[in-house]
């Protein structure tokens, strides 16, 4: 039995491979030629470009595993099938039940890998995006700034600098957490930062904004304000596409969205398919592997016809439900994992009707 498993697992880690060292190749060349013109246009150069297309491939790798899953899951059991291996195994004693266990072992273990990947693809994605938009940050400064913290306060700084760290000409203004409106004003000449007591604000007024009431308006020389907790690196980051933003950068914008009173539901779903897309990879060994079995002696074409309608269908209702889900026609969360529970569904009814 041990030799079967062997037997299976080489034969779909090599159909996995191939696909998935293929497919990213066909992406890049797929952005290549819809994009080219719009790069060198900018004046990128070659190396930028080649730079670039390198922090896509964790994106692409990531996309490609299901695909891949379910390529090489049909070919090993409709191969299996066609010189009936599976029905010798039977023959033996062995179920296909039986039979699936190597591959859903590769689907869990693959599954692990891309949730890892994931947590590299929005940073390579960002590197990626500053490269192809021409943008160049420093690490160290940045000035001319606005920045909204969690609490809907808003930051308007000169200049930061990291070493040492210390903003330049401060305005912040505080709304008030239950109206929105403007609760508090500080003007300050310069904030230190420091890791034990935070930004010190100095030389500079407080205003406080009363309803109905006269405003106050205080100067200090030092001044440290509750709620102003971002270290000088947070500070430094600038605002970023969804798709350049990771898991906790996501989090932090939705509930900022939701205090403000607005729809993050284009959020959730980005989220949510992240972690969708990469069990997927799971999902689909389940539903090709008994889709598999149906082809008899049916020739490679039967094999090609399922990989291929299979992932034109998922990818289909990935996008679909997608949409659906970011304008709020149905919840994000169900949205994400709707193609998923589709294809474990029938995964499963077809597991339950192949004969063991």
């Amino acid at each position: 039995m041990r030799i079967l498993d062997l037997l299976i697992i080489r034969t779909f880690i090599t159909t996995f491979l191939l696909f998935v060292i293929g497919a990213p190749l066909l992406f890049l060349i797929g952005d290549i030629v819809e994009n080219l013109d719009q790069y060198f246009g900018q004046g990128l150069t070659p190396y930028e470009l080649l730079t670039a297309y390198m922090f896509m491939l964790p994106e692409f790798i990531s996309w490609s595993f299901p695909i891949a899953a379910l390529v090489a899951a049909v070919f090993t059991v409709h191969s299996m099938t066609q010189h009936r291996e599976i029905l010798a195994a039977k023959a033996g004693g062995i179920s296909f039940h039986r039979l699936m266990v190597p591959l859903l072992s590769i689907g869990l273990v693959l599954t692990g890998v891309g949730l890892i990947l994931n947590q590299a693809v929005p940073l390579a994605k960002r590197q990626s995006g500053q490269i192809l938009r021409n943008e160049s940050y420093s690490s160290l400064l940045r000035s001319d700034f606005v920045f909204k913290g969690s609490d809907e306060r808003t930051i308007t700084a000169q200049r930061l600098t990291i070493e040492p760290p210390l903003l330049n000409q401060i305005l912040m203004e505080v709304p008030n957490p239950i109206t929105g409106k403007l609760a508090e004003h500080i003007q300050a000449r310069d904030a230190p930062y420091s890791e034990e007591s935070g930004w010190m604000f100095r030389d500079g007024y407080l205003r406080i904004v009363k309803e109905n009431e006269l405003n106050l308006t205080f100067y200090f020389d030092s001044l440290r304000t509750n709620g102003f907790d971002e270290n000088p690196s947070s500070l430094l980051e600038v605002p970023q596409d969804e798709d350049e933003m990771t898991t906790a950068e996501i989090d932090r914008m939705v509930a900022n969205i939701s205090r403000s009173g607005g729809d993050p539901s284009f959020l959730i779903v980005k989220k949510e398919q992240r972690t969708a897309i990469a069990v997927a990879t799971l999902v689909i060994i389940l539903f090709g592997g008994p889709l598999a079995t149906g082809s008899g002696r049916s020739g490679t074409t039967y094999g090609i016809g399922v990989a291929l309608g299979s992932t034109i269908l998922y990818l289909l209702l990935f996008r679909i439900a997608g949409a659906a889900g970011k304008v709020g026609a149905i919840p994000p969360v169900f949205a994400a994992w709707l193609p998923n529970l589709i294809f474990l569904v029938c995964g499963l009814i077809l597991l339950k009707r192949v004969r063991t």
